[in-house]
């Protein structure tokens, strides 16, 4: 277990690197000046200059190189930047580092996310299971054709519907910003379905075939209690595929889901890092980037040690 969890943490720099590079290019390459105004005045010739000089924009590689020296904390070791792991400052909103806008939307996104994680599984593992201890029946129709509708439609069609439901005709609760309990409910009911679709398909497949495994036949011939045959015994070993998606799936909601943000108007990276892209703010775009990575690594890992803990069968 220690030598799976060095090696992923030694591999993790390499990682992240990657994709710092191919996100780099990919970020560079699109349309526009971040430092244009977007009312549409320019600066003069030698101000530009001088502010591109200044963020290091007037070069590929000289931005390149500088950026990952700060955002590393590679250049705070040397002497050369005040701050360790320094996004640096957003290029399109004033006044603002990248780690500021960071340390005030990730909560905000990983909130969203955690409750639609705990949502998506709660209705996901119940469905699964119901489904695959009576697989043909009417429950199981429903909850394959529940499955089937998550899966499908895309979460702007099912954010957009459920607040025109629930927001506009009905008035139950907010259509959008973020505050009290109620903002939350359709963003997190919108961010689980798909999720809460997926866990219910694998939960279902793996209690089919774990119901017919020798093992839980011969709890019942000991009359052990039905509830804990499935609970206990079969549940058990059918999460382990659930687990496996429950890595990206949990580091993609606690991230935040940028269509999601975007529809109800939730102060989350999700909604800066649309901004960012639309307006080229290459130091915020960067930050979000190397920011989802490595949490996105980091709950693989995660996952993986529970995978092992669970099953210590599995190397």
């Amino acid at each position: 277990m220690t030598g799976l969890i060095a090696r992923r943490l030694l591999a993790m720099p390499a990682i992240l690197l990657v994709i710092y590079t191919i996100t780099f290019c990919l970020a560079w390459l699109i349309p526009g000046n971040p430092l244009e105004n977007p009312e549409g005045r320019r600066p003069p010739p030698e101000i530009m200059e001088a502010m591109l000089q200044q963020y290091r924009l007037d070069s590929p590689w000289t931005f390149y190189w500088d950026y990952l020296g700060k955002a590393t904390g590679v250049a705070w070791a040397l002497g050369s930047a005040d701050t360790p792991f320094d996004f640096g400052p957003s290029l399109t909103h004033t006044d603002w580092t990248v780690n500021e806008i960071l340390a005030a939307g990730l909560p905000v996104s990983m909130t969203l996310g955690l409750l639609a994680i705990l949502l998506a599984c709660a209705i996901g593992l119940t469905a699964g299971v119901i489904g695959g201890v009576r697989p043909g029946s009417v429950a199981d129709g429903a909850t394959l054709l529940v499955a089937l509708v998550g899966v499908s439609l895309p979460p702007f069609v099912i954010g957009s519907a459920l607040l025109v439901i629930f927001g506009v005709w009905l008035r139950i609760v907010p259509v959008g910003g973020w505050g009290g309990v109620s903002h939350v409910i359709l963003p997190a009911v919108t961010l689980a379905l798909p999720f809460a679709a997926y866990i219910a398909r694998l939960t279902r497949f793996g209690m089919i075939d774990e119901m017919s495994a020798e093992y839980v036949r011969t709890a019942r011939a000991k009359g052990v209690a039905e509830w804990r045959v499935i609970l206990k015994h079969a549940l058990k070993n059918a999460m382990l595929p659930v687990l496996s998606f429950l890595g990206p799936a949990a580091a993609m909601a606690m991230t935040g889901s940028f269509v999601v943000e975007k529809i109800f108007a939730v102060p989350g990276i999700g909604t800066h890092f649309v901004n960012a892209v639309l307006g080229k703010d290459l130091t915020l775009i960067m930050g979000v980037v190397l920011s989802y990575s490595t949490i996105l690594i980091l709950f693989n890992l995660v996952v993986d040690v529970v995978y092992r803990w669970v099953d210590p069968r599995i190397e």
